[in-house]
Formats: structure tokens, sequence, C-alpha cells
């Protein structure tokens, strides 16, 4: 299913950028505007240099976001000119110096691609399918939860963007967002701790079903063929017998085929401890617990039982909202790295 999988949906959105002959009173053009908004984003503190920085990335405002890029495509790219026969060039008097049409973009557009937590409220479970209209809410939901926690930004990046002077509230952004809304197939992670259940397809089953009308249209038409109108025992018509199974057998064969792309487009299940909070939640006692472990060498295994028991008291790893490492950051040791 396009968008979703493994419990998360991978976002792709494309906003016309306005044209250059639009710009009013200013010596940059509307897609040089985006360029400068996006340069001035912050990074996430994602290393010790920027995390020397304390300046965290708007998009770890919410605890949704496992990964997003904003980036300006100009055009598509050309690949070459299409590949052919030079035999059947030469027979269809193609004259292969002559260019082939080249696609060009109407304008320039705005990407926006995220991997985001297919739920509507932090923390809740991530889901094994959803709709078509299940996933517009989730989109919903993110963009309404962007706008509330770095509206400010969007609105510099979006504001160069076709169609955007109207968007002054989430909903307005929500649903301006929908509209630049692009499918795509393309994973953007991968956190399984084990690998799941595929979507296997049961083969013999398929091969039954197509299998057994065709062999016996295959009999009654070699009865057929051999001067018997009739099937031996059964007294089934022989040429009646090979018309239905052939029928059969190429319908059994379609719904094969439909079954069998159908079983491919069903999305993953969702891993045990994919969602965001719980991979924070992840970070953050491993990190707690490594300085547990380091300050406890030698400990007598009464001070061990006691400290241990106090560590679960204070870092709760049954809750994984709080207290936890804060997304963007590298380490629990970052300027606000942690949230209780």
């Amino acid at each position: 299913m396009p968008d979703l999988d493994s419990g998360h949906i991978f976002l792709t959105t494309m906003a016309p950028i306005k044209g250059a002959e639009l710009v009013e009173k200013s010596h940059t053009s509307f897609e040089q505007n985006v360029h400068i908004a996006l340069a001035e984003l912050p990074t996430a503190m994602q290393s010790p240099a920027t995390q020397k920085t304390g300046i965290n990335s708007p998009f770890a405002r919410n605890k949704r976001t496992h990964l997003a890029r904003m980036f300006v495509l100009g055009d598509v790219v050309y690949n070459g000119r299409t590949g052919s026969d030079a035999i059947i060039n030469t027979i269809r008097d193609i004259n292969t110096i002559n260019p082939q049409k080249v696609d060009r973009l109407n304008a320039s557009y705005l990407v926006f691609c995220a991997d985001i937590d297919a739920v509507t409220e932090d923390g809740a479970a991530l889901p094994a399918n959803l709709s078509a209209r299940q996933q517009a809410d989730v989109r919903a939901s993110y963009a309404r939860e962007l706008w509330n926690t770095m509206g400010p930004e969007l609105h510099d990046i979006y504001s160069n963007c076709v169609g955007f002077e109207e968007v002054q509230s989430a909903d307005q952004f929500a649903a301006y967002l929908e509209k630049c809304h692009v499918e795509t197939t393309m994973p953007f992670h991968d956190y399984y701790l084990e690998m799941p259940k595929f979507n296997e397809l049961p083969v013999k089953p398929l091969i039954g079903i197509v299998a057994i009308p065709a062999v016996v249209a295959l009999l009654g038409l070699v009865f057929r063929l051999f001067g018997a109108w009739t099937l031996p025992i059964v007294g089934w018509s022989s040429i009646w017998t090979f018309v239905i199974g052939a029928i059969l057998a190429v319908l059994a064969g379609i719904f094969a085929v439909k079954y069998a792309i159908y079983n491919g487009t069903k999305p993953l299940a969702p891993g045990k401890y994919d969602d965001l909070p719980s991979v924070l939640k992840a970070l953050y006692l491993q990190q707690n617990f490594a300085n547990f472990v380091v300050d406890h060498q030698g400990a007598t295994a009464d001070r061990l039982h006691e400290d241990f028991g106090a560590f679960l008291k204070s870092h709760k790893p049954e809750n994984k909202m709080s207290p936890t490492q804060n997304p963007g950051v590298i380490s629990i040791a970052a300027k606000g790295g942690v949230s209780n």
C-alpha cells in the first residue's frame, strides 16, 4: 500500500514555488527565498559539533518525526535518450539525431519528505494497516502538529509557494499539504529487532486451483481428440468438460495473479518497538543503564539490588513517554536532551 508500511507513513509532498515574475520589491526570487529559509533552519543536534550549539531542529519539537527532509527540486534529471533497436529504427526510418521529447517540470517545487508514526496521538500503538481515509487523517493530524510546533518556520518557507496565501491556521495548513501530497512506496527506515513475517504467498494452493481445472480440461480435450464423446466412469461430455475446465482454469489464473498483486501491496506489520517514543526511551535507558553499570562495578549484592530498584523507580522503563530522551539530540548529555 502506498505511503504506509511497518506502522509508519512515508510522507512526500511537492509544493510549486512561485515564479520569478511575481516577485515585488525584492532582489531575490521566490525560489531563492526558499533556499535561504531552508539554509537558516538548524539541523538536529546529531553530532558533537551540533550538540555544542544547543540549537535543535524545529522538527524535533514533536514526537512523531523519525526523519524529515526539505529541498528544492528545480527540474527533473535527464537520463538520456530512450533506448531503441537500431534495426527497427532503420526499418521505421527513425533518425536518432533528432532529439526526443524531454520531460520538464512546469515550476520549481519544494519537496518535503518525512517518515512519521502513523498515529493521531503521541504514543499511540502503531497500526498494522490503515484505510485511505485513515491515512489522510494521520497526515492531517501530523500537519496540524507541525503547524502548532513550528508554524513561523513553515510560514517563512511555504509563503513562497503557490496557493499558500490563505493559510493562517493548523487546519488550513493540513488542507494545503494534502493538496501537495504525492504517494510513495519507498520506506526510509527499518527498526526491526526481529524480521517480520512477510506476506508470503500460498503458492501450492494457488497452483492447485489453477492446475486442477486445467488438467480436467486437458483430459476432456484428449478424449475428444481420440473420438470419445464422453468421459469414462463420470459420463461427462468430453467437449463440454474441456470448455468448462478451460474457462475455470483461466478464471482461477486471473484470481491467482490478482491475489498475488494484492498480497504484495499489503503493508508489513509494525515492529514491537518501532514508534518514536519507544525508540527515544530505549536510547534514554541505554545511556542511563550504561552509567549505572560503570558506577556499580564491584558493588555488593545488597547495594546493587537496592540501587537497581531505585533505578527502575527513577527511570520508569514501563513508561515510554517520560522520562525519556528528547528528539533530535545525539545523547541525553545535550542541552535539553531529557524530558521528564
